[in-house]
């Protein structure tokens, strides 16, 4: 069973922990973790969702998942870097890129996600053969440029979760800046 603490609207923690599963249903507010893994080259790492994933099979995606009760978002995203990928990532190599509230309604799975994402970015040295794939969460792993998950987004690639997002041309400038702060180093 996975409990996770409850927000107000405004991201305050309420003293209140429900199964997952009612957070959804309830559309209660919580917190949900990503990490953009970046490797020396500046590609990112994408996860693609197992089939027998509720919501968005065999989708690409970057690691995250939701924040435990008690947990903090910097150990959560660890954690779930770990069990999806089977990388410990140091915490003092995430680096939180941005926080945003996001509300999102699933008519086909009667699902209400409102939560607040945690996003961070982690710089690794990792090759595709590094990682061990968690195979009830991820069934394949590939590294891509900015500009591949640009041409996903403008050609509205639907094989990615990333092109419905509010905040994603925000992003591709925030990854590319930082790719290019990699390239001087």
């Amino acid at each position: 069973m996975e409990l996770i603490d409850v927000l107000d609207e405004n991201g305050n923690y309420t003293g209140k922990v429900e199964e997952r599963k009612n957070v959804h249903n309830n559309g209660l507010w919580h917190i949900h973790v990503g990490v953009w893994i970046m490797n020396q080259k500046g590609e990112l790492l994408f996860q693609q969702r197992s089939k027998n994933k509720k919501l968005n099979p065999n989708k690409w995606t970057r690691t995250g998942g939701h924040v435990d009760s008690g947990e903090t978002p910097l150990k959560a995203v660890q954690r779930e870097t770990y069990e999806e990928i089977g990388v410990k990532i140091p915490l003092d190599k995430f680096k939180l890129l941005n926080i945003n509230k996001e509300e999102v309604y699933i008519p086909d799975y009667q699902i209400i996600n409102r939560h607040f994402i945690y996003s961070y970015l982690a710089l690794v040295d990792f090759k595709i053969e590094d990682y061990t794939m968690q195979e009830e969460e991820v069934s394949n792993l590939k590294y891509i440029t900015v500009e591949e998950m640009e041409d996903a987004y403008k050609n509205k690639d639907n094989s990615y979760t990333f092109i419905r997002w509010n905040d994603i041309e925000k992003v591709i400038i925030e990854l590319k800046k930082i790719r290019e702060e990699l390239s001087k180093k």
